[in-house]
């Protein structure tokens, strides 16, 4: 791959001989920001050939001119670049070869659709911010075999409910990793809030949704009851994070019961009455690693099974949490305990390491402040 800066730009100008560029097939461009003016004068019309374009979003910003003429490369299978746009235009389809696209658009999410169902060797899709479709009362027209069966990777969606969103992640049957951020979404019907069904996603190891709750939360269903959530997550998950859900005993009990899951983050977390008492019931069979970064609890209850086979616990800003339970210096598992701005929990986090240096006559467990 050739990289190219400032000084290079004159590739980028079709009107310029430089024969050699016909016959790139990989280009990518980093470097300061460019002069808006400047960025009127590129081209990439006459580069025909190229198969990777990667054009730094902190460099330059692709305008309508300039993405126009990206969809003339027909043999790009790689394309990162950045935009300010509200759609991709429709000329987009022609990237028919077109297998990982990643976009930073500035201002208003990017529409995604109808325009990528032809890209259907699409393996890798990242829009930041995107949106399936624009919020509105008309009914969205999709035909019934749009799919997109080789995308493993979609990140950076936003998502809300409507009759259209219900169902749409059938369309991307082999998802291997997803990331979103869900916006509120209430069913009166029910007081629960919406959560996309993804149980059905046999392939989707990680997972990574963040809460974006409304301005007015006068109508949010209460913390207090154990149906905040209807969870549909796929047994296959092994890579859970959630970011800012208020999260009750139920849906985490339902977060337990993931046969496959190795790893699972919480952050920022408001979690019913402010303590977690995992029960009997609550066992993470395979977690190997789980990291909590600024839940609300301040009392943490941890049955004898809770965590097996756990390898590492990460705390992170956990102001409210008075201690960590003493029966992690029961799990013989356990390597490394993480502290990083919760000064409060050192004594406690010693404490474990010193009974488990005596239960196991070895010193194995460390104990890491940040």
């Amino acid at each position: 791959m050739d990289h190219f800066g400032f000084n290079n730009l004159v590739l980028l100008d079709s009107k310029k001989k430089r024969h050699s560029g016909r016959h790139l097939y990989s280009l990518s461009i980093v470097g300061n920001k460019l002069d808006g003016r400047l960025s009127d004068i590129c081209h990439l019309r006459h580069l025909r050939l190229l198969r990777v374009l990667n054009l730094d979003p902190d460099f330059i910003t692709v305008k309508d001119s300039l993405l126009n003429e990206i969809c003339m490369l027909n043999h790009l299978r790689l394309l990162r670049i950045g935009t300010k746009v509200t759609a991709l235009p429709s000329s987009f389809s022609n990237l028919l070869n077109l297998e990982i696209l990643i976009v930073v658009n500035e201002g208003a999410p990017l529409v995604l659709l109808p325009v990528i169902w032809n890209l259907v060797k699409l393996e890798a899709l990242a829009v930041l911010p995107s949106l399936f479709y624009l919020d509105t009362y008309e009914p969205i027209q999709i035909a019934e075999d749009s799919k997109l069966e080789n995308l493993r990777v979609l990140q950076e969606l936003r998502l809300s409910y409507s009759k259209d969103t219900e169902d749409i992640f059938k369309r991307f049957p082999n998802l291997q990793g997803l990331s979103f951020g869900l916006m509120e979404s209430l069913d009166f019907s029910t007081e629960r809030y919406w959560f996309p069904k993804l149980d059905f996603l046999n392939e989707l190891e990680s997972l990574d949704v963040t809460f974006i709750a409304s301005n007015s939360n006068d109508n949010e269903p209460s913390v207090g009851t154990n149906q905040l959530w209807d969870f549909r997550l796929p047994s296959s998950l092994k890579k859970l994070s959630l970011c800012e859900f208020p999260l009750t005993f139920d849906a985490l009990s339902t977060i337990a019961r993931l046969p496959e899951l190795e790893e699972l983050s919480l952050v920022d977390s408001k979690i019913q009455g402010e303590e977690w008492n995992m029960g009997e019931e609550d066992t993470f069979k395979k977690l190997k690693c789980l990291t909590l970064e600024g839940v609300t609890f301040a009392k943490w209850e941890v049955g004898e099974e809770s965590f097996p086979v756990l390898e590492k616990l990460q705390l992170w800003w956990c102001r409210k949490l008075v201690e960590i339970p003493p029966s992690f210096g029961d799990i013989g598992s356990l390597k490394i305990i993480y502290l990083w701005e919760s000064p409060q929990l050192e004594d406690s986090a010693n404490n474990i390491k010193q009974y488990a240096e005596d239960m196991r006559a070895r010193d194995e467990l460390q104990v890491r402040l940040e």
